[in-house]
C-alpha cells in the first residue's frame, strides 16, 4: 500500500501542477480583455464575397437568415449568396431558391457534415466563372449585424487572412441552458478572443462567422472534415503561422439549444472533435512553438489541451474525495503539493472574469440571472467530456434541430 500510495502521491502533483500553472495562464491571458481599443472601418467597400450558409433541413429558420444577408450594409455587386442544401429532404432549397439565391444541393449519404459539405462547395465555387476575394461562413440558424461585411472588408485591406467574428446568442432567454450559452460567449468574446486579439495572437474560429481569405484558402485547401471543423482548420492555420484574427464588431447571433439533453448531446459532438483534433495536432504544435518560442503557436496547443484539462480537474477532484470520504484516508497520503488558498484564488478569479465581462459587454441586467444556473451548465461539461474522451474516435456528424425563427430586429 505504501508503494501504490507513493505513486499515488506522485501523480497528483504531477496533475496539481499541470492545472494550476494552465489556470494561472489563461487568468493572466485573459486580463488582456479588459481593454478594448475603438476601431472604426476606415476602407472604401473593395472586397468581393462569397457568402456561404450551411444547411441541413432548416425550412424553419432559413427565411429570416436569407433576408437579413440581403439586406447587409455593403455593396450588392460585391457579394453573392450560396447555401450549402446538404441532404435536405425538406424544402430548405426551394426556400432559397424563393429568395433568388444560389441553392446548392448536395446528396452524400456517406460524407455527411458540415466539413465535408463546405470542402465540396468550395471545389464547386473555384469552378465557377466569378471568383471572390474571400468566402465567409455561417450556419442556417444565425442572424448577422448588418456592418459584418464591411468589418471583414476593413480586416482584409489591413491583410489579415483568417478572422472570426463575434458570437453571440440568438436567443438567451428562452431556458436556463440557453442564458448559460450566452455566458459562456459574453465571457469567451471578451476574455479569451479579444484578450488574444489584444495581445496579437492567434485567435480561435468558432464555427460560424468566419472569414477566409480565397487565395489562401486554395493554397492550403478545407481539409477539415472531423466534428469540429473550426478547431480543425484554426489548427492547421496556426501550424502554417497563419493567425486568426478578431472582429469584436461583426455579430453574429447563434441560436442554442433549449434543453439540457440536446445541449448535452451538441457539446458531446463538440468534445469528441475536439479530442479528435488534440491527438492529430496538439503535440505538432506543442514542439514547433518550443523550436520557434511562438508564443501564439503554444497558446493554440494549450487550447487543444482544454478539454484534457477539465478531465484532470474532475481526476483530482475524485482524488481529493477518496481521500477524506472512504477508508483510504488513513492509508494514503495524498501529497497538497499546492495550498488550499491558491485554488480558492484561482477559482474566485476564474468565475470573477466572467460577471466583469458581462458588465463590460454592457449585458442587459437579465442576463446576469444566468449566473445562477451557470455554474451548473459547467458541471455538466464533466460527464460529457468523460465520455467524449472515450467515444473520441467517432466521427458520425449529428444535428442539432433549430426551430427559433426570429428576424435580425428582434435580436438586435
Amino acid at each position: 500500500m505504501t508503494m501504490l500510495a507513493n505513486l499515488l502521491d506522485d501523480l497528483f502533483i504531477i496533475l496539481q501542477i499541470i492545472t494550476g500553472t494552465i489556470s494561472t495562464y489563461q487568468i493572466t491571458i485573459g486580463l488582456a480583455g479588459f481593454f478594448r481599443k475603438k476601431e472604426q472601418c476606415v476602407h472604401a467597400p473593395e472586397k468581393s464575397f462569397a457568402v456561404i450558409v450551411a444547411a441541413h433541413n432548416e425550412e424553419q429558420v432559413i427565411a429570416p437568415l436569407l433576408e437579413n444577408l440581403k439586406l447587409l450594409d455593403y455593396p450588392k455587386e460585391l457579394f453573392d449568396i450560396f447555401v450549402i442544401c446538404d441532404n435536405c429532404t425538406d424544402r430548405t432549397a426551394d426556400i432559397v431558391r424563393a429568395h433568388n439565391l444560389y441553392a446548392m444541393e448536395r446528396f452524400n449519404s456517406e460524407k455527411r457534415g458540415k466539413g465535408h459539405a463546405l470542402e465540396w462547395m468550395f471545389e464547386k465555387l473555384w469552378q465557377r466563372k466569378r471568383q471572390y476575394n474571400a468566402v465567409v461562413i455561417f450556419d442556417a440558424d444565425n442572424l448577422v449585424s448588418r456592418n459584418f461585411l464591411r468589418e471583414m472588408n476593413e480586416k482584409l485591406v489591413d491583410g489579415s487572412k483568417v478572422v472570426q467574428a463575434y458570437l453571440d446568442t440568438k436567443n438567451p432567454y428562452d431556458s436556463w441552458v440557453t442564458i448559460s450559452y450566452a455566458v459562456t460567449y459574453w465571457f469567451m468574446n471578451r476574455m479569451w478572443q479579444l484578450a488574444r486579439y489584444n495581445l496579437k495572437m492567434a485567435n480561435s474560429l468558432g464555427g460560424t462567422g468566419i472569414c477566409v481569405d480565397t487565395d489562401l484558402l486554395k493554397e492550403m485547401g478545407w481539409n477539415a472534415t472531423s466534428l469540429t471543423e473550426d478547431v480543425e482548420f484554426t489548427a492547421r492555420c496556426v501550424e502554417r503561422e497563419i493567425y486568426p484574427s478578431w472582429a469584436h464588431n461583426a455579430i453574429v447571433y447563434d441560436e442554442k439549444p433549449l434543453t439540457l439533453a440536446s445541449s448535452m448531446k451538441q457539446r458531446l459532438r463538440w468534445m469528441q472533435g475536439h479530442f479528435y483534433c488534440a491527438r492529430h495536432y496538439f503535440w505538432p504544435l506543442l514542439f514547433k512553438s518550443a523550436r520557434t518560442r511562438n508564443l501564439s503557436q503554444f497558446d493554440a496547443a494549450l487550447y487543444l489541451f482544454q478539454p484534457m484539462r477539465l478531465l484532470i480537474v474532475a481526476m483530482t477532484t475524485l482524488m481529493l474525495y477518496l481521500q477524506v470520504a472512504t477508508p483510504l484516508y488513513d492509508q494514503l497520503g495524498l501529497t497538497k503539493t499546492l495550498p488550499n488558498w491558491f485554488w480558492w484564488a484561482i477559482n474566485i478569479a476564474l468565475y470573477a472574469q466572467t460577471p466583469l465581462a458581462m458588465m463590460i459587454e454592457r449585458v442587459p441586467l437579465r442576463g446576469y440571472l444566468g449566473l445562477l444556473a451557470y455554474p451548473v451548465f459547467l458541471i455538466t461539461w464533466i460527464p460529457v467530456t468523460v465520455v467524449a474522451f472515450f467515444t473520441s474516435n467517432n466521427t458520425e456528424w449529428s444535428h442539432t434541430a433549430h426551430t427559433r425563427s426570429m428576424r435580425i430586429e428582434d435580436v438586435s
